[in-house]
């Protein structure tokens, strides 16, 4: 929908078409018949279309027996969100959509007025460069209604971080460690064990339960609490639940156990 929106920006009429409701249908129509990709795309697309209207035309009894055998048959099953973006939809999928976007921001005087999205000299060539990355994934099962994003859990995200923490101490031992998390004694298992168990604790006590959810960290953040003390760095964080943002701020002294007499 967004590439949509962006393809959308100020499209001459000539390029929309008088006449057609479509209007990325008649951009897609308009390219494909001077760029061999685009027409392929188009056939495709309309291969697509015709699968689908055949399917409304079948009697409503035997719509159920399609279904049952859809995993087996070569006809894929479009949802009617996957209709509505069907164009920049399967040029996706096809891992072309970058290649077309780049044609057309190349060839965007005949497509669009000057002060188009894809007629921006810095913004147009940025759209293109953006869909490089979705167009190299494999597409092989996509996200039903039912899919929901989760956090990896605790356990998972402190072996990333101590995994990286190793690879850390063994290519360049000056490498500061992510969360703030420093090591100051190296020479015991227990040492170890107390470094494991403060990034256990840290991560799970602020950024993975089940109320919040982590949008931003920032390390070696600078906290004055008192005006006649020397500013302290920590690790700023802020979290969203349900009802409220919290914005939490941690030492790295009490991150690294280390902190002492300190006040």
């Amino acid at each position: 929908g967004v590439v949509e929106a962006c393809l959308l920006h100020m499209l001459r009429r000539r390029a929309a078409g008088f006449l057609r409701t479509d209007k990325v249908a008649a951009l897609f129509t308009k390219v494909g018949k001077t760029y061999a990709v685009a027409g392929d795309i188009c056939k495709k697309v309309q291969e697509l279309q015709q699968q689908v209207e055949s399917r409304k035309n079948q009697p409503n009894g035997q719509e159920p027996l399609k279904r049952q055998g859809s995993t087996t048959s070569k006809t894929p099953v479009l949802t009617p969100q996957a209709i509505k973006h069907i164009w920049v939809r399967t040029a996706l999928i096809e891992k072309v959509l970058d290649k077309i976007v780049q044609y057309i921001v190349d060839n965007c005087s005949k497509y669009y007025e000057k002060e188009a999205l894809l007629a921006d000299p810095v913004c147009g060539p940025i759209l293109a460069s953006l869909l490089v990355g979705p167009c190299a994934l494999e597409y092989t099962k996509l996200k039903t209604a039912d899919h929901y994003w989760t956090d990896p859990s605790a356990d998972e995200l402190v072996q990333r971080h101590r995994i990286h923490g190793v690879h850390g101490r063994q290519d360049s031992p000056s490498k500061r460690p992510a969360l703030g998390i420093r090591k100051r004694h190296s020479s015991g298992s227990t040492s170890e064990d107390r470094f494991a168990a403060s990034a256990r604790e840290y991560v799970e006590s602020l950024h993975q339960n089940s109320r919040t959810h982590l949008l931003y960290g920032k390390n070696n953040v600078l906290v004055q609490p008192k005006d006649d003390l020397e500013a302290i760095p920590g690790y700023l964080s802020l979290h969203q639940s349900a009802d409220s943002l919290t914005l939490k701020w941690t030492p790295n002294q009490l991150m690294n156990g280390t902190l002492g007499d300190s006040e």
